[in-house]
């Protein structure tokens, strides 16, 4: 029962920092990151704003939900003390769960104090992005890492050494690339909106165009030899003995080859917001299988079978995702 609950805990607090996540792209795509003025964390000076804007209302209502993930990672963060041995894999990736949630907030502070949100054009704002999304990057890749490690009855240790860990590695490291440039084109996209392709295209290659829209035309590159990466590396996976890995590959897979034709729709009907938050979605789910693919074959279990990438059964994708695809279908 106990186990159950912690695992209830866990999945939960990564649905709802899903959540968080797609809102907060949707406050940067609506130009709402200044509803609340450059406060933090009150709102135009007030604790409860009167008579807010729509806008103040959708940034109010990210920082609430922003809120409410810190409360239930701090409880899972009891949760995996109270459930656990010290030195398990669930306790610290909980620790890091809690960790980069209050990065995360000081980043959204910092984009709101210095005022790098809505229409701000100004090229330190692009540094901001990148930071934001890794450190995002780097909270859903601690939640999905809590999530699968509070199913194992044993202790997992993950080792990082052989051919599997390269391969996963430099994986993470490439999605986390075009991740950044995803930030990159979805700022341009927001500060310079196109109404069609062709005229978003003939923007890119003005002389006199803003650095954000000459730099977003590498995104769709990037994220094409990223996506050849991860078919290779789930294509190795798919040939492990292991079923539930197997499953993980191929999602891996399907993911990648997902995230490309949602990608190109994207493209071709210039960015509408709607557009914008499936797509980041679909990131999102790459990630996580990712590094619930990345945990399984590094984790020790796993390396001791005697092949360098041979997996342990794990339970991380099929309860964390179906839970993320539930919760997220209801709210569409």
């Amino acid at each position: 029962m106990l186990a159950r609950r912690i695992r209830f805990v866990a999945d939960s607090t990564l649905v709802m920092t899903l959540v968080v996540i797609l809102w907060g792209a949707f406050v940067r795509a609506s130009g709402s990151g200044a509803g609340c003025g450059a406060h933090w964390p009150m709102c135009n000076g007030e604790v409860v704003p009167r008579a807010p804007s729509i806008q103040t209302l959708v940034e109010l209502t990210h920082r609430l939900t922003s809120g409410l993930a810190l409360v239930l990672v701090v409880v899972l963060l009891i949760a995996t003390r109270l459930a656990f041995r010290a030195g398990h894999l669930a306790r610290k990736a909980a620790g890091w769960s809690l960790f980069f949630m209050i990065t995360e907030a000081l980043i959204g502070a910092g984009l709101v104090l210095y005022e790098k949100v809505a229409h701000d054009q100004s090229i330190d704002r692009g540094a901001w992005m990148a930071a934001h999304l890794c450190n995002t990057l780097l909270l859903l890749g601690a939640l999905g890492l809590t999530s699968w490690a509070v199913r194992r009855t044993d202790p997992p240790r993950i080792e990082v050494r052989g051919r599997a860990a390269i391969l996963l590695l430099t994986a993470l490291g490439s999605m986390m690339l075009v991740g950044v440039t995803g930030a990159i084109a979805a700022l341009g996209d927001t500060l310079f909106p196109s109404a069609t392709l062709a005229e978003g295209i003939r923007r890119d290659f003005e002389g006199s165009a803003h650095l954000w829209l000459q730099l977003r035309v590498l995104h769709p590159f990037v994220a094409s030899a990223a996506a050849l990466h991860l078919l290779i590396v789930a294509a190795s996976f798919l040939r492990r003995p292991d079923e539930s890995t197997r499953r993980l590959a191929a999602q891996v897979g399907f993911g990648a080859v997902t995230q490309v034709a949602l990608g190109v729709v994207n493209l071709l009907l210039a960015a509408p917001i709607p557009m914008q938050i499936v797509h980041l979605l679909a990131a999102d789910l790459l990630w996580l299988a990712l590094v619930g693919l990345t945990a399984s074959a590094l984790s020790s279990g796993a390396l001791s079978t005697g092949a360098e990438a041979a997996q342990p059964a794990i339970s991380f994708q099929t309860s964390a995702m179906q839970a993320t695809t539930s919760t997220t279908t209801t709210k569409t």
